[in-house]
């Protein structure tokens, strides 16, 4: 005589499977925006670097932040120059619109005098 059991159990896996999913796919946009604000923020700071050098050369500033600025993130860049001061302020990418407008990371770089 044989006995069925765990019957009830059959195709458990699957659920919680698919119970889990959701769960899987926000960690792993959460790690995503994470990485992608910190690797604005490395940009903004090597473009407000940038463009203090160039502006202790004598040269535009803005144009120094501009060049150094990879192509992606030119349109979602902001620059403001004033008192040997470089700021930039950048939007990371973002999967989710919301999101998007609301994230800016920044740097700011200065010129000392000699």
């Amino acid at each position: 005589m044989t006995t069925r059991r765990g019957s009830g159990e059959r195709g458990q896996a699957t659920l919680e499977l698919l119970g889990g999913f959701p769960a899987l796919l926000l960690l792993a946009l959460v790690i995503l925006q994470a990485l992608a604000v910190g690797y604005s923020s490395v940009i903004a700071g090597n473009a407000a670097e940038a463009g203090a050098l160039t502006l202790a050369a004598g040269g535009d500033a803005r144009a120094g932040v501009r060049e150094s600025l990879p192509g992606w993130t030119r349109a979602r860049a902001r620059v403001s120059v004033g008192a040997g001061r470089v700021s930039v302020r950048v939007r990371p990418p973002s999967p989710l619109r919301a999101i998007s407008h609301r994230l800016e990371v920044s740097s700011t770089a200065a010129v000392s005098g000699p």
